[in-house]
C-alpha cells in the first residue's frame, strides 16, 4: 500500500487587499449575480470569466422547476465563453454568490459539475485562475485543477 497527500495552494486575502489585477473580474462576478434566475433557491451565483484575448464573459445561475434542466453561473459563463471566442483560451474565472439580501461572507466553490466542465478547458489552454469572492474572505487558486485533483480526464 502506498499513500499520497493531495494538497491544494490557496491564497486568501480580505477584499480590501485583493490585488487590483482581480478586482474588476470579481466586480463582475458580483454584478452578474443580479441576472440570475433563482425563484427557487433564491441563491444568486455569478460568474466572470477573463479570455486570452482581455474579453470578460458573465454568467449567471438559471433556475428551472424541473431542476436538472437548469445551469450553474460557471457552466453558463464558459458554455458561452466557448462558443462566442472558439480556440480562445479562458485565463480566470471569479465567482460569487448573494441571497438573503447579502453576499456571502465566506466564498463559495464550483459544483463537481462545473469543475469538470472547466477541466475540460483547462487541459485544452493551461490553467484558468480561480478567484472566490465572500464578504470576509477572497480565495485565489492557481487553477480549476487544484479544485479537482483527482479528475476524470486523459491528462
Amino acid at each position: 500500500m502506498k499513500e499520497r497527500t493531495i494538497t491544494a495552494m490557496i491564497q486568501e486575502y480580505r477584499p480590501d487587499e485583493l490585488p487590483e489585477r482581480y478586482v474588476d473580474l470579481v466586480d463582475a462576478a458580483k454584478a452578474s449575480t443580479a441576472r440570475a434566475h433563482a425563484p427557487y433557491s433564491k441563491f444568486h451565483v455569478g460568474a466572470a470569466i477573463r479570455m486570452d484575448n482581455g474579453e470578460t464573459v458573465c454568467g449567471a445561475n438559471q433556475e428551472n422547476a424541473a431542476f436538472s434542466s437548469g445551469t450553474c453561473a460557471e457552466r453558463s459563463a464558459c458554455f458561452y465563453a466557448a462558443s462566442q471566442y472558439p480556440g480562445v483560451p479562458m485565463r480566470q474565472i471569479a465567482i460569487a454568490a448573494w441571497t438573503g439580501g447579502a453576499f456571502q461572507k465566506k466564498p463559495i466553490s464550483p459544483c463537481g459539475s462545473c469543475r469538470q466542465a472547466l477541466l475540460e478547458y483547462e487541459a485544452m489552454y493551461g490553467p484558468i485562475e480561480v478567484i472566490l469572492y465572500g464578504d470576509d474572505a477572497v480565495y485565489v487558486l492557481p487553477s480549476i485543477r487544484s479544485l479537482l485533483p483527482l479528475s476524470f480526464t486523459e491528462f
